[in-house]
């Protein structure tokens, strides 16, 4: 059969012209891929009987979450209760609920401060309180999404290859660039990268089984490849730190940003942010002269977590960095834009999608992708579950 040219551009024109598979998925993959999800699900929420389980949510949490979650414990039997605050935001812990807090052995919690909550640090370190943090798991239907069965022991061999890039014996500079002209430096000690590393997550821990740990679920999110758990949260000390980053987004804002908008670090601080539209000016008044400091510099370590999803807190695509600023008074244009963000509206995540980080002379992310990804110890585990380089880089948009 002959194919004139113009018989080529119809077929081309055509609408069942594809050169990909199909994106049907059967109702048997969907099981699988299901039951894969549930069996992360079930590993990282560790309940043991005897067990003393606490939800901390809010109103806007889908309550099959809880339900769910509550089946599971019943299943072995532990019994949950529930203290529901108005909002995620709640900025401290509540002292109506610090005896039942206290009493739990195991915390489900939907709430901002949950992580850095002086109370909460207490009892995890003192008590060895589990905790799972579920910004990342407020809609059970997430289950069925490809990030949720990314097998959750792998998330942790990418976190520790990580980790094992960062040079151990002596001082160096992390330092970033990219594209639009990002350049900052963070001074590191070998002090700093030990306290760093110190926690379940840096060491590639993200199931709620050891005394005193912190994971989220999904395991999305971090952890941080810098934050104050550098300096064990002393609020006397702050990172020695200077430059300036692009940054092509940030929570509350619809688009990308279409100009290139530098945000000037010194000292942990914003100084200065530069450029002339209106995002440029919204993120002046946010940043700049509010004691606007960098809270966590956080990175995604699940390869199947959508790129582009910058909302909640994110993008946490391995190599997508938020820098995750606090400031002594809440933003007025996040209170309007996200009223009902699951965090405070003094904070504010910027996200940059391209940058290349180097730890001293090991690139740790090159052009947005996340090196360790390649890390031969990473391949091997990820051969267990399928092919590595569909597990590892085939990305999600």
């Amino acid at each position: 059969m002959n194919f004139s040219a113009s018989t080529a551009a119809d077929i081309l024109a055509s609408k069942s012209a594809s050169a990909m598979p199909s994106d049907q998925m059967f109702a048997n993959t969907e099981t699988r891929n299901y039951f894969q999800a549930i069996d992360n699900l079930i590993k990282v929420f560790a309940f043991r009987p005897g067990d003393e389980v606490l939800f901390l949510t809010d109103p806007l949490l889908d309550r099959r979450v809880v339900d769910a979650l509550s089946g599971i414990a019943n299943s072995r039997g532990v019994q949950p209760r529930e203290f529901m605050a108005p909002t995620t935001q709640v900025p401290s812990c509540p002292p109506e609920a610090r005896a039942l807090i206290e009493k739990a052995t195991f915390v489900i919690s939907s709430w901002f401060c949950s992580v850095n909550d002086p109370f909460f640090m207490k009892l995890r370190s003192e008590q060895g309180q589990r905790w799972v943090k579920i910004t990342y798991f407020r809609n059970l239907d997430l289950l069925h999404t490809p990030q949720a069965r990314f097998p959750v022991d792998l998330v942790g061999e990418i976190i520790r290859a990580t980790a094992r890039q960062y040079p151990t014996n002596g001082d160096f500079d992390m330092t970033f660039s990219c594209p639009r002209g990002s350049d900052l430096s963070i001074k590191f000690t070998p002090d700093m990268v030990k306290n760093l590393h110190a926690n379940n997550r840096w060491m590639g821990q993200d199931k709620a089984e050891q005394p005193g740990c912190y994971v989220h679920f999904m395991p999305t999110h971090g952890p941080n490849i810098y934050d104050r758990n550098c300096f064990k949260y002393d609020v006397n000390r702050h990172g020695d730190m200077q430059g300036v980053i692009f940054p092509q987004w940030a929570i509350g804002f619809k688009k990308p940003f279409e100009e290139n908008i530098a945000i000037e670090y010194k000292d942990d601080v914003v100084v200065k942010v530069t450029g002339k539209s209106l995002d440029a000016e919204v993120l002046r008044d946010m940043l700049v002269g509010v004691n606007a400091s960098l809270h966590e510099l956080g990175c995604g370590f699940n390869p199947k977590y959508p790129r582009y999803k910058i909302y909640p807190a994110g993008s946490n695509a391995p190599g997508a960095l938020h820098f995750g600023t606090d400031s002594n008074r809440p933003s007025e244009f996040m209170q309007r834009s996200v009223p009902r963000w699951e965090e405070p509206h003094t904070h504010q995540d910027c996200v940059v999608l391209d940058m290349t980080v180097k730890v001293g002379k090991t690139t740790l992310i090159d052009n947005g992708f996340l090196t360790s990804l390649r890390d031969p110890k990473v391949i091997e585990a990820a051969s267990k579950y399928g092919d590595p380089k569909e597990l590892l880089e085939t990305f999600v948009d």
